[in-house]
C-alpha cells in the first residue's frame, strides 16, 4: 500500500470518467504514498436565492476539521472546529447547526484523476437539489457535492468558482470552475451542467479580485460575479498552514458555448495550502 502508483497509471493521467487503475474511492487509499499525507474532504455547497451555505468536513494524514457557513442575504454565520462528529454530510442529508436539508442528484457525476507533484489526486463532482430548512424556513437550493482525495504536492494552490443558475429560458444551469488542480486543458474538472447534463469546459482566468472568469478564445464569453459576504480564514500550524478567501454572491453573464446564465449564485475562491 506504500509503494508509489505504477508509472504508466501516473503517466495516463488526467483521466475524466474513466476507471484510472489507481485507488481512488470508494476503494481504500493509503494515508502514505511515496512521503506525501493523504488529503480528503467532503465539500457540500448548497446555492438559491433564498440562501446559501457551505459545509466540509476534511482530513490530513487522519486529522480532523469541519467548518459550516450560511448567508441567508443579511447575514454571514460560520464555525470551524477541528475534531469529528459536527455535521452530518451524507448522500442523502445535510444537517448541521440551523441547516436540515434532504438531497436528490440533480445531474451527471464528474470525476477526474490527475497528476500532482510526484503523486495524483482525484476528485468527483455531483451536482444535488436540497428540500428541507435553514432556521426552521422552508428552502429548495442547488449545489455540488465536490469529494476530493489525493497526495497533493507540499505548495498547492487553486483557483475556483461553483454555483448554479438559470439561463434566460428558465433552464437550469450549474457550474464548476478551476485553476490550480485537475485543469489540464482536456480531462479537466471544469463542467457545465445543462439541464443535468455534463459538458467540459476550455480553461479560463480568473480576475485577481473573483469578479469574473473570462474565456478570451472561441466565443469570448465572460462569467461575472458580484460579492455579497466574504468567507475568509488563515492558520499556520507550521507542517501545516492553509489561507483562503471564499465569498458568496450572485453571478451572470456567459459560459463557454453560447450558455447565457441569466441569473446565478454560488461561491468563488482563492485557496494556498502548505501540506
Amino acid at each position: 500500500m506504500g509503494a508509489y502508483p505504477a508509472m504508466s497509471a501516473l503517466d495516463a493521467l488526467p483521466l475524466r470518467d474513466r476507471p484510472t487503475g489507481l485507488p481512488v474511492p470508494p476503494a481504500r487509499m493509503a494515508l502514505l504514498r511515496g512521503g506525501r499525507p493523504l488529503k480528503h474532504w467532503r465539500y457540500v455547497g448548497l446555492y438559491g436565492d433564498e440562501a446559501m451555505l457551505c459545509a466540509a468536513q476534511v482530513r490530513i494524514a487522519g486529522l480532523p476539521q469541519a467548518f459550516w457557513a450560511v448567508w441567508d442575504r443579511h447575514a454571514l454565520r460560520e464555525r470551524t472546529v477541528f475534531r469529528r462528529g459536527t455535521l452530518r454530510l451524507d448522500d442523502e442529508r445535510v444537517c448541521f447547526g440551523p441547516v436540515d436539508v434532504r438531497l436528490q442528484p440533480d445531474g451527471d457525476p464528474v470525476a477526474v484523476t490527475s497528476r500532482h507533484g510526484d503523486s495524483y489526486i482525484w476528485t468527483r463532482k455531483q451536482p444535488v437539489r436540497a428540500v428541507g430548512t435553514v432556521d426552521g424556513r422552508p428552502v429548495d437550493l442547488r449545489g455540488l457535492i465536490d469529494d476530493s482525495a489525493g497526495y497533493h504536492a507540499r505548495r498547492t494552490a487553486w483557483q475556483w468558482c461553483a454555483g448554479v443558475g438559470e439561463a434566460p429560458d428558465g433552464t437550469p444551469l450549474a457550474w464548476n470552475l478551476v485553476a490550480g488542480v485537475h485543469d489540464a486543458p482536456t480531462g479537466s474538472e471544469r463542467t457545465a451542467w445543462v439541464d443535468g447534463a455534463a459538458r467540459e469546459l476550455p480553461p479560463g482566468a480568473f480576475a485577481d479580485d473573483l469578479g469574473a472568469v473570462t474565456w478570451t478564445d472561441a466565443d469570448a464569453a465572460q462569467l461575472r460575479f458580484a460579492e455579497e459576504a466574504r468567507r475568509a480564514r488563515a492558520d499556520d500550524f507550521k507542517l501545516f498552514a492553509s489561507a483562503y478567501v471564499q465569498p458568496f454572491g450572485t453571478f451572470a453573464g456567459t459560459l463557454p458555448g453560447g450558455l447565457a446564465v441569466a441569473r446565478g449564485w454560488g461561491v468563488m475562491e482563492r485557496h494556498t495550502v502548505r501540506w
